[in-house]
């Protein structure tokens, strides 16, 4: 994971196809094939990226990091000409987007601004993250280190994953935490969730569960102090105590 969707490789030019016109099927702004070519940094990030991959797998290292480099300064976008992405990735806004050296990114996988794919060690190894197809991570997202994870998984905004996720899991929070699981359907027909919005708010339900729980333990402690309220003299068992006009006491001087 994540595996191919093609019986063959596509050709160069084919995958350029694919990531401009996977546009129109994830931004309503995305009014003409020109308007793309011509405006949208994260469309250009990956097309740069075509090109230096496969200088770097053609060993032309050196090469594939200058136009990688170079690719940065025109974009705001920095992907390591190592990292292996599949096919239609779309960044939107793109702007502060940073893709690791041993990154692997499966198909359809859409990216906000601000999104980390980066490592946790200095070893020469696999140190970065591994997401599957269908993957949609929120802006100012940071997933950490040599996880995975899997198909149809959704990222809320500003999250940080550490650990591996299962498939069609939804992750909020810091640490990253799943706190929903639509199982194996996918919502849209084409496959592709981009709903990042509609996630619960794990805070906001605990918050809610607390004031209710107190509301209850208000009305049962109202309850208990209006079973022990003594302000009737007619319920008290001490009435001789609680009289209000006691006659005075008659002292007698002994001679």
């Amino acid at each position: 994971m994540p595996t191919a969707t093609a019986d063959k490789p596509l050709s160069f030019f084919a995958q350029w196809v694919e990531d401009v016109n996977c546009v129109f099927a994830r931004d309503p702004a995305a009014r003409s094939l020109a308007e793309i070519l011509l405006t949208y940094s994260g469309v250009h990030a990956v097309l740069f990226h075509r090109i230096s991959h496969r200088l770097w797998l053609a060993e032309w290292k050196l090469t594939a990091r200058v136009l990688a480099a170079f690719s940065k300064w025109m974009t705001s976008v920095e992907i390591h000409p190592g990292a292996t992405i599949g096919r239609r990735l779309f960044i939107d806004h793109a702007l502060g987007v940073v893709i690791g050296e041993t990154a692997v990114i499966g198909d359809d996988v859409t990216l906000y601004h601000g999104v980390t794919l980066g490592g946790t060690t200095w070893n020469k190894e696999k140190r970065h993250p591994t997401l599957g197809n269908n993957v949609l991570v929120g802006s100012g997202a940071k997933i950490l280190g040599a996880i995975t994870l899997g198909n149809n998984v959704r990222v809320g905004a500003n999250s940080v994953v550490v650990k591996d996720v299962p498939h069609c899991c939804t992750v909020v929070g810091i640490p990253g935490r799943v706190i929903q699981s639509k199982g194996t359907k996918i919502q849209n027909k084409h496959g592709i969730d981009l709903d990042h919005h509609l996630v619960p708010d794990p805070v906001g339900k605990a918050i809610a569960c607390l004031m209710e729980r107190i509301d209850e333990l208000e009305a049962k402690q109202a309850e208990w102090q209006k079973a022990n309220s003594h302000d009737n003299c007619d319920t008290c068992d001490a009435e001789s105590i609680c009289v209000s006009h006691q006659e005075p006491v008659k002292l007698t001087v002994v001679q």
